[in-house]
């Protein structure tokens, strides 16, 4: 069991060589108000004085004390190198190597080491102080001495001294492996104790937290610590020991803890006869030294599978700065390689390390694609930035100077390609955020790749700019590519198409109006050119009454004939125009044009004409009027059309040029990455400095490398302990 507290000892100057607090060690640490005697206490334990002593606050910052009991026959601790061979105790602290023997040295060390981080007015400083003592005098312990709490500020102390030293305190205490030793100044009421309410919050059932009454020579006179000691007032589970320490007078005066020691137990013998062999500073000693026995016994457990998971994770941590450069040309070309076939990977989702957080790589793309992209061109409303006026406009300009009978081509094919034109640039802008994307696929690439990126920063500056001139270069190509579809598109106005060949097949309907006279006498003419001679001379020889009624029953009983004879005298009388290229062709076609022609009926009832500006001034056609109904019927037309054939050319762009872009820009730099990187970085002359490694990543890989050795031996320690089944 004693050699438990040593091998402690080892565990912790192993972590103290890499500066490290992860792992959490058992050891007592002591803590209480300001002036409470805690410093006294300690020297009491050690034997020695050799703390800073005086008024106000004096210990600035925490001192992590390992007493090590070091006989004569210790070779382990003793050499002759540093003069300790037959010293009976001296000290060392972290960090300086050189040994003292004079414990007024040390004092004054650990004054000098204070003023050096905390200054020299007060302040405090969470950094500690590490001191080992060895001596033959002492039991193996571990202690840890605290600044006292405070509560109002002085000197250099911030208004907040309060909480920033009891965020201190609680940092220490709340280590599961630690023993808190509460200390308390019997002249003062034990309930209102702040060591015991801090030890409280951190350990409620008590399983850790040992109390220490200090300055039981100070009570006032009549009273007594009977009850304090006996746990009556206020009851701590592992136990309440009191001291006698040296007052401020006999501190000055330099009187001899040996001596002190001696009072303390004629004081104890004569004041608590029945308590005085479980109180004073040799109990407490001893229960400090069974207590952490035990306590390291049921840590060490534990502390071994800390250690190994430790062990793990900085070896996979070590694993990732990889080793040092032997061969430059060989990891340069492995870092290409590894770069490229990463970079590819994610964009075809193949990747190792598949991000979860957000989209990147080829998801990003597809992203884009078909929600950026295709809800983009969804959103383009056909007839955007056209209105009525537009579109009659466009008419009229395009009949001349003779009024139009039909609705004329030219006036559908340039508002259809003005609004196809508006498809250009989302297709454009499309291609910027695939060139983005692809530019922050660098930095996702997968941790293996990024971790050589940081370990080499030229190597990664040069491969961000050999990708960004990549992309760069085949950017112009993309974009005329796709400047292009959209020509293509605006080039032939394809009106043959198989999708727009059925809208336009219905343009007949829209122009037929049953309210239109002209149409209804046409429509009388035309019924009476196409009846047959049998009806013709049935009619001549019937009374008058019924000489109308063949006409009409004709009219009633073939409704569609009269309307598909519509539709053909439409196309008669459009021959030439861009409609009858599109319409199809109607059965029941007359044998010649004359027939049709020679019937035309001449209009009785036409509509007055509006005054017309005949000044030089151009009408003001962007007034709002109230359309007639040709005018209405032919703008219907017209929109029609455009939406039809708009649709049609939209979903066109929206499959091409997504290809487009696959094949001019996303494709060719995975196909040329490789060769790409090769040319600029393995075959010049610069791979010397490109693998320079960051000075960062070397001291980390310094730090891991350390870490890992101090955990190898650490485990090797423990398990030296498990051997000898000391638990």
């Amino acid at each position: 069991m004693e050699a438990l507290i040593p091998v402690i000892n080892k565990l912790q100057d192993v972590f103290n060589t890499v500066g490290s607090d992860s792992i959490q060690l058992p050891q007592i640490v002591v803590l209480g108000s300001q002036s409470s005697g805690k410093s006294s206490v300690i020297e009491s334990v050690v034997g020695r004085s050799f703390l800073p002593r005086g008024t106000g606050i004096v210990t600035r910052r925490p001192l992590v004390l390992q007493l090590i009991y070091c006989p004569l026959d210790d070779r382990e601790n003793r050499s002759a190198e540093n003069g300790t061979v037959n010293a009976e105790e001296w000290g060392r602290f972290l960090h300086t190597k050189k040994c003292f023997t004079d414990f007024n040295e040390i004092r004054h060390e650990i004054e000098n080491e204070t003023e050096r981080v905390a200054g020299n007015n007060k302040g405090i400083c969470p950094e500690p102080i590490n001191l080992k003592i060895f001596s033959t005098r002492v039991v193996n312990l571990t202690l840890v001495d605290l600044p006292g709490i405070t509560k109002v500020p002085v000197g250099d102390q911030p208004e907040d001294i309060e909480a920033q030293i009891k965020d201190l305190v609680v940092k220490y205490i709340e280590n599961p492996n630690s023993i808190i030793l509460a200390v308390t100044a019997a002249n003062t009421d034990m309930a209102t104790s702040e060591a015991l309410k801090l030890a409280k919050d951190v350990d409620p059932d008590g399983r850790r937290t040992l109390a220490v009454v200090t300055k039981l020579d100070l009570m006032d006179a009549g009273t007594d610590a009977i009850d304090i000691l006996c746990g009556r007032v206020i009851p701590v589970k592992l136990g309440i020991i009191g001291v006698m320490n040296r007052s401020q007078q006999d501190i000055i005066d330099k009187k001899d803890i040996d001596e002190q020691m001696k009072d303390e137990a004629a004081f104890l013998q004569r004041k608590y006869p029945t308590l005085a062999t479980r109180n004073g500073t040799p109990y407490l000693a001893k229960t400090l030294n069974r207590l952490l026995m035990h306590h390291i016994r049921d840590c060490l457990p534990d502390l071994k599978t800390r250690v190994n998971i430790m062990s793990t994770q900085f070896q996979s941590l070590l694993n990732s700065y990889g080793e040092d450069v032997s061969d430059k040309s060989q990891t340069l070309l492995h870092i290409i390689t590894k770069f490229s076939s990463a970079y590819c990977s994610t964009i075809e989702g193949t990747a190792r390390n598949i991000e979860t957080t957000e989209l990147c790589g080829g998801a990003r793309l597809c992203y884009i694609f078909h929600e950026i992209f295709g809800r983009t061109l969804d959103s383009i409303h056909p007839l955007a930035g056209l209105t009525k006026m537009d579109i009659l406009t466009a008419i009229r300009n395009a009949t001349g100077p003779r009024p139009a009978l039909f609705v004329p081509e030219v006036s559908f094919e340039l508002l259809v390609k003005r609004q196809i034109r508006r498809l250009e640039e989302p297709s454009l802008r499309c291609v910027e955020l695939i060139h983005e994307e692809m530019q922050r696929i660098v930095q996702h690439c997968g941790n293996e790749v990024q971790q050589e990126m940081l370990r080499f920063p030229k190597l990664h500056e040069k491969i961000v700019d050999v990708v960004t001139q990549l992309l760069r270069c085949r950017l112009p190509a993309t974009n005329v590519m796709v400047e292009n579809i959209v020509a293509i598109e605006l080039a032939y106005i394809n009106t043959k198409h198989p999708d727009f060949h059925k809208e336009a097949a219905l343009v007949p309907s829209l122009l037929k109006t049953d309210s239109d006279p002209f149409s209804q006498s046409r429509r009388t003419n035309t019924s009476r050119s196409t009846m047959s001679p049998q009806v013709s001379a049935h009619s001549t020889n019937t009374q008058g009454q019924q000489q109308s009624q063949p006409q009409v029953q004709t009219q009633q009983q073939q409704p569609q004939q009269n309307d598909a004879h519509d539709q053909n005298h439409i196309a008669e009388n459009s021959t030439g125009s861009w409609l009858s290229n599109i319409l199809p062709p109607a059965p029941n076609r007359p044998d010649s044009i004359e027939n049709s022609a020679s019937n035309t009926p001449v209009h009785n009832n036409i509509a007055p004409l509006k005054p017309v500006n005949l000044l030089p001034d151009v009408p003001a056609l962007a007034n709002p009027r109230r359309l007639t109904d040709k005018e209405q019927r032919d703008c219907d037309v017209i929109e029609r059309l455009i939406k039809s054939y708009f649709y049609i050319v939209r979903k066109s762009i929206q499959d091409s040029v997504p290809k487009a872009i696959m094949h001019f820009l996303v494709n060719y730099v995975k196909d040329n990455l490789q060769s790409e990187l090769v040319t600029h970085l393995y075959k010049s002359d610069k791979a010397e400095t490109l693998l320079n490694e960051s000075d960062h990543i070397a001291v980390r890989r310094k730090e891991a490398a350390d870490m890992l050795k101090a955990l190898t031996r650490a485990n090797h320690i423990i398990s030296e302990i498990r051997e000898t089944h000391m638990w």
